[in-house]
Parts: C-alpha cells; structure tokens; sequence
C-alpha cells in the first residue's frame, strides 16, 4: 500500500501501524498525538489497511487538543479513584486555561489538589498504556452498573450502537467517545489549581508554550454565572443528557420549556434593574458568535420598557469603516474582527455628544457594497434616555475612551452550557454555538454547513483575540443557553451535518457533532410551539417576533 505524509510517499505492507508508517517516512513523531487518514483519526498504534495521506495531529489542531484533553481526563480520574475510591468526579466546562471538575459530596482542600497532582505526575510518568478492546454494549453497561455510574449507564442505554471502544489503563476501563493517546506519557505536561468552594482546575498545555502548562486565569464573573447556571440546572432536574431525554420520553419537556425561559425572563429583569438602580444610559453589549446577543438585545429593551425607559437600539456593525479603508494584514487578507475595523473616534464623539443631549447622525454600513451610507439616521436622546449597543467590542475599554464611565453598564453575552453528556464527558460550549450558527446560517444566510465549518477557526481566533479577554470588563453576564435547546437544535442541524461527505475537510467536526447529538432525541413537531416568540433559541431556528411590529 501507498502512504503518503509530508510530501513523503512510501510503499508499505497493509497492517503497519501509524508509528511505524511515520518513522519509515522519517516524519518527526515529538508531539504527534494520532493522525487524520481521510475521514479518520487513526491512533498511533492502529494498523494502516488501506492506501492513504496521514496528516499529524498536534496540540496546533483542534481534534489534537481534545485527544490530549480525553486522555489526561483519563489520568485524571484514575488518580482520584486512587486517592478517593468510590468518589464521583464530574467534568465540567473550561475555565481559565484548563478544564473545571468538582467532587459532589466532598470539598477538595489544598492537600487534596496537590496529592491529585502528584498521583497524575507519577502516572503520566509510568508511561501506562491506554489499551483499546471492543466491547458489547451490554458488557460496557454491566460493567458501569457494578461501578455505580449510573450516569454512564442511563446514557449507554440510549446509544444506538451495538459495540464500541472502550479504554483501560492500570485496571481501570472508561469510554471517552474518541480517539486516546497511546500512554499516560504523551500527557505529561499539565497544571492543577485549587478553586476554593468550587472544586479545582485541570490546566491543559498553553497554547502558545505547548511545553509547559498555561497558567490559570481568574474570571471569578465567568464562574459566578456558571454558578447560577448550575442552580438552574438544580432547579430543573437536568445535570446529564440522559436527564433530558427522560423528561422528552416521560412527556414533560413542554413545562421544562417553560421553566428554562421563565429563568431567562428573570434574569433579563434583574440586569434591567440594576441598570435603571444605577442610572446608567449607555449599555454595551458583547459576546461571541451564535450567542444570542440580537435577541437578548432585544428583550432587554422590552424589560426595561416594563421600567418605564425608553431605550433605543444602535448595532456598532454601523459604525465599520469602508473595507476599502481597511489596512492589510501581511498574508495579504483583512482582519475583519479586528477593533480597527470600527470608527472608534467617531463612536467616541457621537456617544459623548448623546451623552450631553445633543443631536448626532448615526452611519449606517452597507454590508453588500462594504461602505457607509451617504447619509444616516439623526438621532438625540431625551432626558435619562438609555441606549443600547450590540457589537463585539462592546467591552473593549478602548471603544469608550473619553465617555464618562458613570454612564456605562457593560453586559457579556455567551451561550455557557452546563448539561455533560454524562459526568466525566462534557458538551463544550463552543460545540454548541457552532450547532447554533450550522443552523441559523443554513436557514437564514444560505450558508452551506461546509462554508460554516470552513469560517468557524477563523471566528474562534477573532473571539479569543477580541471578545474573551475583555468579558471581566463586564457588569453583568447572561448566560444564553438553554438546557432543553439541543434536542431542538439536532431536528434541524443533524440531517446536514449527516450528508457531509468523508472527503471533505471538515468531515471530523461534523462527525463529532453527530455522535454527540446521537445521544440526544429529536423532539417531535407539536412541541416546537411551546417555544416562546422571544425565546433566544428562536434567533437561530426561526419564529423570533423581537423586530416585528
């Protein structure tokens, strides 16, 4: 068989394996996690059948970082269940350069945290292997049973295939829903910190040092809206995917609905009137993409309404600059997430002059032809008028230079999931809001699933470049997601990410898409009413009244 990697092609018995391929095509292996063969991960020691391009995969790639992520959980667990047997961990969401977990029933201290790095450090040392059987369904489920996971068994219950991969290492068997490592040694670079109260921080590599562990980063406003999110979850009954498809399956996902948007009312509420407490006019809103920040916008106005203002709504897309204006990168493209690419001196004047009571004209972008208005829309402020902004800078501190901060409130948007599919497998957030823009791009932009797939690592390095690192900026948080909103997401986004063929680039992140909403069953026609004209979740699936008269 024909093996190709690098530019290297090497004839080479079929069942080689891929390390063995890598080493006769002299590719340096330091850092290769596993490789992508077509539509494929393969992992290191899985034999090659068949003629093929290898492509490595490190922590430079996406499906690399969730390999070394699903294997040094791996270690993570096995140590815990050394030092705490019997002790449920859960895997929850990322937090400050790594991974958040939490011991329900027990509060880890200090000495806990560092005896758990310690026992991962003489793990990962030992260069355990992760030994890869099939398994049939029922053995996986007899065997989690005896463990007392009844979480991974509620969800091996649903799945819909009759045999999968299973891992063991040092007498311990975990499935990971993707490809692993071959040892605890290619993980050996990580951090833990002690968050007191809450639990403790698996650091990952740094992204830019990948020798070393990033090192952590304190959003104490990040953890307080996962907080509430996670009191949301205590009040709905729904931790897991399996809690979720149980509502669905013992009819009562209409009053879960309606629960979940009465959450989201009040907490819309409750930033109103701390706006309205405070006297603040001028509201920034931000967020990543697929957030909810439109629609959220939208509600805000309406409950502040309810307070007696009236707010009007200006969107910073106006306020671009002529593309034509823009200045070119090195590589010969134009950063179009760049804070540059707004008339921030313009912004400036015109938010101070409404400020004062005077009268400004706001621009108005043409997104077809790249450039301003001619003319745009006068605009003056009444007394203790409010005004909202929607933009992705709206938490740059460089945006509102010279406008008196006793005006501002500043709002981050983001859609923070808190359902796992089961306790030691999480759904990433970012997982969701790239469902949520599959979706809303397919029905409303006419955007293919592959053009969105193809745009999303662009937008990732815009959001970590220009929205991230401004989100403590904020006064309040909104946490957009909702609990029941994948199981509504899956009747429209699984049949378009099914058809993807395996040739194209992008076939891995779909198929992990798909695998994830596999455990999630599609809602049946009549309920989609149940969901409110103003839900967040319409901004995406269509139905959304915020901007009709």
């Amino acid at each position: 068989m024909n093996i190709t990697c690098s530019n290297n092609t090497i004839d080479m018995e079929a069942g080689m394996t891929v390390m063995q391929c890598l080493l006769a095509l002299r590719v340096p292996t330091q850092g290769v996690l596993a490789v992508r063969m077509g539509g494929a991960v393969l992992e290191l020691y899985d034999e090659v059948r068949s003629d093929g391009v290898l492509v490595p995969l490190t922590l430079r790639d996406e499906e690399g970082r969730r390999i070394y992520e699903r294997s040094l959980r791996f270690v993570l667990l096995l140590a815990i269940r050394h030092l705490m047997p019997g002790q449920r961990v859960r895997i929850e969401y990322s937090v400050g350069g790594g991974v958040f977990l939490c011991t329900p029933g027990r509060e880890l201290t200090p000495a806990d945290c560092s005896a758990i790095e310690q026992e991962m450090r003489r793990l990962t040392g030992a260069n355990l292997p992760f030994d890869k059987r099939e398994w049939s369904l029922d053995d996986a489920i007899a065997y989690f049973e005896a463990e007392g996971q009844r979480d991974k068994v509620e969800l091996l219950k649903r799945r819909p295939f009759p045999f999968f991969n299973m891992y063991e290492c040092d007498g311990m068997w975990e499935y990971f829903y993707g490809a692993m490592t071959p040892s605890t040694w290619y993980v050996r670079v990580f951090g833990v910190k002690h968050l007191p109260g809450r639990g403790m921080a698996l650091l990952l590599p740094d992204s830019t040092q990948p020798e070393r562990p990033a090192t952590y980063i304190d959003r104490p406003k990040h953890l307080h809206v996962f907080d509430q999110s996670a009191a949301w979850c205590g009040i709905l009954g729904v931790q897991n995917a399996p809690d979720l498809d149980r509502l669905i399956e013992e009819r009562g996902l209409r009053a879960f609905i309606r629960v979940n948007e009465a959450l989201h009312a009040r907490a819309i509420a409750e930033i109103a009137d701390l706006i309205a407490e405070r006297g603040r006019r001028l509201v920034m809103i931000a967020g990543p993409s697929s957030s909810g920040k439109t629609t959220f916008t939208g509600r805000l106005a309406i409950a502040l309404r309810v307070l007696g203002f009236q707010p009007v709504q200006i969107s910073l897309d106006d306020y671009y600059r002529n593309r034509a204006d823009l200045p070119v990168e090195p590589d010969g493209s134009v950063d179009l997430e760049a804070l540059h690419t707004i008339d921030v001196p313009l912004f400036r004047e015109h938010m101070v002059k409404l400020m004062a009571g005077e009268k400004v004209e706001i621009p108005r972008f043409c997104f077809r032809t790249g450039s301003r208005e001619p003319r745009g829309v006068p605009l003056t402020l009444r007394p203790g008028q409010p005004v909202l902004i929607e933009g992705i800078h709206g938490l740059n501190p460089q945006l509102c230079e010279g406008v008196p901060e006793e005006y501002i409130h500043r709002i981050f948007v983001s859609a923070l999931t808190c359902i796992n599919l089961d306790d030691h497998n999480r759904i990433r957030t970012t997982d969701v809001r790239l469902l949520r823009r599959i979706v809303r791009d397919n029905q409303f932009r006419g955007t293919s699933p592959e053009e969105t797939l193809a745009m999303w690592p662009s937008v990732r390095k815009g959001e970590e470049t220009w929205i991230f690192p401004y989100q403590e900026c904020a006064d309040s948080m909104f946490n957009t997601a909702l609990h029941y909103e994948l199981p509504i997401l899956r009747r429209y986004a699984y049949g378009l990410l099914r058809a993807i063929p395996t040739d194209n680039p992008h076939y891995l992140t779909a198929r992990r898409l798909v695998k994830m909403l596999n455990y999630f069953p599609e809602v049946s026609e009549d309920v989609m009413d149940e969901i409110p004209p103003l839900s967040l979740l319409r901004e995406f699936v269509g139905g959304c009244t915020i901007d009709k008269e």
